[in-house]
């Protein structure tokens, strides 16, 4: 048996999924027919790179801080 392949625009779907967190981790493995495991690398992952979609060449650094600490005030404010 091969591995699936996913495509990126399905895992950032199912990772915004997650991190909306109206439903739950085993909810949503069901639905996309993904482990729940899975599903939380996908959601750690677009959660550590989506500071650098918003920054440019010297500000990558300083930008980074300031959105990585927006985005872990966001996260701790949706727990």
């Amino acid at each position: 048996m091969s591995r699936k392949k996913h495509s990126k625009e399905l895992k950032a779907r199912i990772a915004l999924d997650a991190i909306k967190g109206q439903k739950t981790m085993s909810e949503l493995a069901s639905e996309y027919g993904v482990h729940s495991n899975q599903i939380g690398r996908w959601k750690k992952q677009l959660l550590e790179s989506a500071p650098d979609i918003f920054t440019r060449g010297k500000d990558k650094e300083t930008g980074a801080s300031a959105v990585s600490d927006y985005m872990l005030f966001a996260k701790l404010n949706l727990a």
